[in-house]
């Protein structure tokens, strides 16, 4: 995997405590930093992970398929539906 270097501006305090973990743990400040990052955002979970969300999506997408989009402008489609009423 490449490696790239970056800059980063910490508070002094957070550094040190970084330094102390790093150490305990037998690692360098960057291989310390980089285990959180990727534990983050290994964790991240997007909407689609819930499983109510996917199924309110897959409504939403068999709705679609059920009322297919006209081609003419959208606008024009609910002024004229607005009208008839």
């Amino acid at each position: 995997m490449a490696t790239r270097k970056v800059l980063l501006s910490l508070d002094q305090r957070v550094v040190s405590r970084i330094d102390r973990a790093a150490k305990r743990r037998g690692l360098t400040r960057s291989a310390y930093v980089e285990q959180l990052a990727v534990a983050d955002l290994a964790s991240e979970k997007g909407p689609g992970a819930d499983p109510s969300v996917r199924a309110a999506l897959a409504s939403v997408d068999d709705l679609f398929e059920r009322n297919p989009v006209p081609a003419e402008d959208l606008t024009l489609v609910i002024r004229r539906m607005r009208d008839e009423r």
